[in-house]
C-alpha cells in the first residue's frame, strides 16, 4: 500500500470507526471466562457540547481501555449520558427564554417534553463528539440516567433506604439557591474567598450602655433572637442572662454562653439568626430559639424584616440597614474583611442559608463501609495523596439533602392524601397506602442529579436486576475522574455499591488534574473558555488531540491548555507517518525478498515469528546498530509497561515518544539510510525497520489509534485489525547490553562532533575532518562504527587510536575514556571569527544596557501592565544568556588560536 504525502485524518477517523463498529470490535461477550476490565464512562451531562476537559478524561480512559483490550483481557467500556438536573433545566429555561416562553406559563407536561427535544438533540452532538474522539464505547449499552430502567432502579433505591431509616423528610437549614430555586447539596456549594467588610454594630441595653457586635451581612440582624458569648471569655460571662435592643427593630434579645462562640472573632459578641446561619440553627436548637425569617426563597426580605425593609433584594436590603445604623449613630465601625462566600456551582448566585422541609439522606452509616475499603487497599487512589482527601470528608460526612424544586429529574416517589398520609412506592400507587384514600398527589420535588449518578457503575448493567452483565463486569477495574468531584461523585459511588451490591465499584480511582485555560480558569461550558473538540479535531486530527493532552497532563495536577501546543501531536504524528512513507517505500523497492514461508533462525527471525505468524525468508545478519534498536525497542516495551502499570500514563506516552522520534528515527533510521541507499543486501535493515515499525504502531495505538491502525493496515506483514493486536511485553532475546553501550559511545562521538561544530559555528554542510583518540586496543571497535559517524557527523575524514594528539588550532571534547577532535584549519578563519564574535558582543552589550536601565525605572515597573514588564525580564535574562555563550566561545577560540 503506497502512502500518501500527509495523513488525511478527516477521511481516515470515520472510516476506521466505521470498520471497527461493522466488526464489533468494542462489544465484549459477558459469557467469555477472560479476564475482564470494565470503564464506565463518567456520563458527560446533556447540556451542551464537551469541552476540552472531558477530552483528557476520556482519552485516558480509552487509552486503558485499548491497552487492556491488546492484553488479551475482556473489555467492556460504557458509554451512557447525564439528565444534569439543575444544570439542564436552567439551559432549557434560557433557550425558551430567547423563544419568548416563560417557564412559569407552562404546565409541568409541556415544559419537560421541551426538555427531552432538548436532551435528544444534545445528545446526539455528544455521541459524535465521542465517537469523533475514538473512544472504544461498547454503543449496545448505551445508558440515560433518566431512561426508564435507571428510573426504576432509582425508585427501588430510595424505597429500600426509606424503609431502612436512611432516607427522612425533615425542618433544617439548606443551601437555597435564590436564581434556581432550589436547596442544593453542600458539595454543590463553591466557596470562593472574597473581600467585603466587617460591620461593628452597637446593640443598646436596658442601662443606657451597649454591646458591639461584629457581621458580614448585617441585613440578616433583623432576624436576630438572641446574642451569643463564649464560656471562656471571663469579662463576658457577668452579662449571660441579661438582655439587649436589636436595633433598627427594638426586639429584645437574651444572651447567652455557647460553646460554639469563637471569642477572638470580632468583639467576641456573636449575633444569632437561626433561620439564616447554619451555625446558628443549631445553636438555636440547644437554647430553643425562636426562628425569624426575614429573607424569603427569591433572596428579597420579608414582612418580618419590618414594613421599611419588606420586599428589597437582600443585597439592597444592606444597604439601607447600614445607612439607618449610620442616621441612629449605631454603626461603630466599618473594617475590610476577606472571608468565604458560599455560591452555587451551577450559576454562580451567592446561596440563602434558609430553613425549609427537604428530604436527606443519613450518610454516617453509608460511609463507615466506604471509608474501610479505602483503609484496606482494597481500592486505592492515584495519585495518593486524594486517598487522604476522601477519608478526611468521609470521616467528617453531613446528611445529603437530595431533594430538588425543579421539574427535570427523577420525581420522588412519595405520594401524599389529604388526611397527611405519606406513600412511598416503587411503582405509582392508585390509593394512600394508610388509608385507602384515592385523592392522592406526588411530591412536586425531583431527586438531585447525583441520587442517580451515584448508581452509575451497576445500573448500566441491568441492576436492580441479576444479568449476566452484571456478574460478569461488576466490579468495574478503574474509576478515571476529575479531582473536584471526589465528593460528589466517587464517595458516593463507593457508599452506593457497597449499600445495595456488598462490593466496591471500582478497584482503582485514577484523578486527572483540571484543564484550565491562559488564564487559569477551569474549561467549562458555562465559561465558554472551551473550544469545541470537534473544531479541534477537524483542524489537528483526533490523534494530535489526545496524544498531547495526555502527555502534558501529570495525574491530579492542572494543565493549562493552549490551542498551539496541539502542534506538538500534529508534528510527532506527521513524524511516524513520514517515517513509515520511508520504510514501505524501501519495502516496495527493495524489500520483496523479504518475507518467506520457512522458519528462520536467529534472534530477529524468533521475534518475527512470535509478533507476525510469519517467518523472514532468510538468516537475518544483524550488525551492531540492528541488535541496538531491537533491545531498545524492549526496553521501551518494559518502560511503557511498568509505567502504565503505575498510572504514570503521560509518562508512558513520554517514553513513546522519546523513543520513536529519537531512538528510532534520530538514530536508528537514519543510520539505515546509507544501507538502504548503497549497493549491498538490503533484507536485514528493511525486515528490522519494518519489525520496529510493527512494535511500536501496537504501542502507540492506545494513545493515537487512528494514524497507527492506517499504517498497520499497510504494513506487508500483518493482518486484522491492530486493536485486536497483540500488545507487545518484554522479550529476553532482544536485550542486549553490548550493544547497548556501543550506541550509547556512538551517540556521545556524533553528538560531541555536533556540538564541536555548533560551538565554532561551522557550516552545517561543510564535511570535516574529525579524529577521536582511543583507549588502548581500541575495546568498543571505533572502526565498525566509523560509516555511521562519518555519515552523521558530516566527516568525510576519520582518524582514531590510541595515539591522537590534539594539535594547535584544533577544537576537543573529552567523552570518558575517549576524546572528539576537529581541526579548525581550513574551515574556519579564527582571527575573522575573534572579530565577529566581538562585534556581536558589543551590541548584545548595548541592548542589555538599555533593557536594564529600563527595569530600573520606578515608574515604568509600576505603571507598565504586568505582562509587559514582564517581557522585558524575559528579555533581559535571554540576552545575558546569548552574551554568556558568545563569550564562552570566545574564550575556546583563543585559547586554540
Amino acid at each position: 500500500m503506497t502512502l500518501d504525502k500527509h495523513f488525511d485524518f478527516n477521511h481516515c477517523q470515520p472510516r476506521w470507526n466505521d470498520a471497527w463498529e461493522r466488526a464489533a470490535l468494542f462489544t465484549p461477550d459477558s459469557g467469555s471466562k477472560k479476564e475482564t476490565f470494565v470503564i464506565t464512562l463518567p456520563p458527560p451531562n446533556v447540556t451542551g457540547i464537551l469541552h476540552v476537559g472531558h477530552v483528557l478524561g476520556d482519552s485516558v480512559q480509552d487509552m486503558l481501555i485499548r491497552w487492556k483490550r491488546m492484553q488479551g483481557y475482556n473489555t467492556l467500556y460504557v458509554p451512557g449520558s447525564d439528565h444534569a438536573g439543575i444544570a439542564t433545566q436552567k439551559v432549557v429555561e434560557a433557550d425558551l427564554d430567547k423563544r419568548g416562553i416563560r417557564r412559569e406559563d407552562m404546565s409541568r407536561e409541556e415544559f419537560l417534553e421541551q426538555a427531552w427535544k432538548w436532551k435528544d438533540h444534545h445528545h446526539d452532538r455528544i455521541v459524535e463528539q465521542l465517537k469523533n474522539l475514538g473512544c472504544s464505547l461498547d454503543w449496545t449499552r448505551e445508558a440515560f440516567t433518566l431512561d426508564e430502567p435507571r428510573s426504576r432502579a432509582v425508585r427501588q433505591v430510595f424505597v429500600r433506604l426509606y424503609e431502612k431509616g436512611l432516607i427522612y423528610e425533615g425542618n433544617y437549614i439548606v443551601n437555597w439557591c435564590p436564581s434556581c430555586q432550589t436547596a442544593i447539596s453542600d458539595e454543590e456549594v463553591t466557596h470562593e474567598e472574597r473581600d467585603s467588610y466587617l460591620y461593628h454594630i452597637r446593640y443598646p441595653m436596658k442601662d443606657g450602655s451597649h454591646i458591639v457586635v461584629a457581621t458580614t451581612r448585617p441585613e440578616t440582624m433583623l432576624g436576630d433572637t438572641a446574642v451569643a458569648v463564649s464560656l471562656e471569655d471571663k469579662a463576658k460571662k457577668k452579662l449571660i442572662g441579661k438582655t439587649v435592643d436589636l436595633p433598627l427593630v427594638g426586639r429584645e434579645l437574651p444572651i447567652i454562653a455557647d460553646d460554639a462562640v469563637d471569642p477572638k472573632f470580632g468583639t467576641g459578641f456573636v449575633k444569632v439568626t437561626p433561620a439564616h446561619d447554619p451555625n446558628d440553627f443549631e445553636m438555636g436548637k440547644r437554647h430553643e430559639l425562636p426562628h425569624v425569617v426575614v429573607i424569603d426563597r427569591m433572596g428579597r426580605m420579608t414582612a418580618a424584616a419590618g414594613e421599611a425593609y419588606a420586599g428589597l433584594d437582600r443585597f439592597k436590603a444592606r444597604e439601607k440597614v447600614l445607612a439607618d445604623l449610620k442616621k441612629e449613630g449605631l454603626l461603630e465601625k466599618v473594617e475590610p474583611y476577606r472571608h468565604s462566600v458560599g455560591t452555587h456551582d451551577r450559576c454562580g448566585t451567592v446561596i440563602e442559608p434558609l430553613v425549609s422541609t427537604e428530604w436527606f439522606v443519613k450518610m454516617k452509616p453509608l460511609s463507615e463501609p466506604a471509608v474501610a475499603a479505602v483503609d484496606s487497599g482494597e481500592v486505592d487512589f492515584y495519585p495518593p495523596r486524594w486517598r487522604n482527601v476522601y477519608l478526611n470528608w468521609m470521616n467528617n460526612i453531613r446528611d445529603w439533602c437530595i431533594s430538588r424544586d425543579v421539574w427535570w429529574g427523577h420525581r420522588i416517589p412519595v405520594w401524599y392524601c389529604p388526611d397527611g398520609h405519606r406513600t412511598v412506592s416503587e411503582e405509582d400507587p392508585s390509593e394512600c397506602a394508610d388509608c385507602g384514600k384515592k385523592e392522592i398527589t406526588q411530591d412536586e420535588r425531583v431527586l438531585d442529579t447525583w441520587f442517580s449518578s451515584w448508581l452509575w457503575t451497576f445500573t448500566p448493567l441491568g441492576w436492580p436486576e441479576k444479568t449476566k452483565d452484571l456478574k460478569t463486569f461488576h466490579p468495574t477495574s478503574v474509576l478515571v475522574t476529575g479531582s473536584e468531584i471526589i465528593f460528589f461523585w466517587v464517595a458516593r459511588m463507593m457508599m452506593a455499591s457497597l449499600e445495595f451490591l456488598g462490593e466496591v465499584p471500582f478497584r482503582h480511582v485514577f484523578l486527572t488534574g483540571i484543564v484550565r485555560d491562559g488564564m487559569g480558569r477551569k474549561m467549562s461550558k458555562s465559561l465558554g473558555n472551551s473550544p469545541d473538540p470537534l473544531d479541534l479535531i477537524e483542524r489537528y486530527g483526533t490523534d494530535s488531540l489526545r496524544f498531547t493532552l495526555v502527555m502534558l497532563s501529570p495525574p491530579g495536577n492542572d494543565v493549562s491548555f493552549a490551542e498551539e501546543k496541539l502542534e506538538v501531536g500534529r508534528n510527532f504524528v506527521n513524524k511516524i507517518w513520514q517515517a513509515s512513507r520511508m520504510i514501505l517505500g524501501a519495502f516496495e523497492k527493495d524489500g520483496s525478498a523479504v518475507l518467506g514461508e520457512g522458519k528462520s533462525p536467529g534472534t530477529l527471525g524468533k521475534a518475527w515469528d512470535g509478533c507476525y505468524g510469519k517467518a523472514l525468508a532468510f538468516k537475518p545478519d544483524l550488525n551492531w546498530e540492528d541488535r541496538w534498536i531491537l533491545s531498545a525497542l524492549n526496553q521501551c516495551t518494559v518502560d511503557v509497561d511498568e509505567k502504565m502499570t503505575q498510572w504514570r500514563l503521560n509518562e508512558a506516552v513520554g517514553r513513546l515518544y522519546d523513543f520513536f522520534w529519537s531512538e528510532f528515527c534520530d538514530w536508528y533510521l537514519e543510520l539505515s539510510k546509507r544501507r538502504l541507499y548503497g549497493s549491498g543486501d538490503k533484507r536485514t535493515v528493511i525486515a528490522v525497520l519494518l519489525f520496529v515499525l510493527g512494535e511500536s504502531l501496537k504501542m502507540l495505538h492506545p494513545i493515537i489509534p487512528y494514524v497507527t491502525e492506517e499504517l498497520w493496515s499497510a504494513l506487508p506483514m500483518t493482518e486484522g485489525f491492530l486493536v485486536e493486536s497483540t500488545y507487545p511485553s518484554r522479550r529476553k532475546e532482544l536485550a542486549d547490553e553490548p550493544a547497548d553501550e556501543r550506541m550509547a559511545l556512538f551517540k556521545g562521538l556524533v553528538t560531541s562532533a555536533r556540538n564541536i561544530r555548533a560551538q565554532y559555528r561551522i557550516n552545517p554542510s561543510m564535511q570535516i575532518e574529525l579524529w577521536i583518540k582511543t583507549p588502548p586496543g581500541d575495546p568498543m571497535n571505533i572502526e565498525g562504527m566509523a560509516d555511521g559517524i562519518r555519515q552523521l557527523a558530516r566527516a568525510d575524514r576519520i582518524e582514531h587510536g590510541p595515539k591522537i594528539v590534539k594539535k594547535k588550532g584544533s577544537a576537543s571534547s573529552p567523552l570518558g575514556t575517549h576524546e572528539v577532535i576537529i581541526p579548525l584549519s581550513g574551515i574556519l578563519d579564527i582571527a575573522a571569527e575573534i572579530g565577529r564574535l566581538q562585534n556581536e558582543m558589543e551590541k548584545l552589550s548595548d541592548e542589555i544596557r538599555v533593557v536594564a536601565k529600563k527595569l530600573a525605572n520606578e515608574n515604568f515597573v509600576k505603571k507598565a501592565k504586568p505582562e509587559v514588564v514582564d517581557r522585558v525580564r524575559a528579555r533581559a535574562q535571554t540576552l545575558q544568556g546569548e552574551l554568556a555563550r558568545i563569550e564562552e566561545s570566545l574564550d575556546l577560540i583563543r585559547r586554540e588560536a
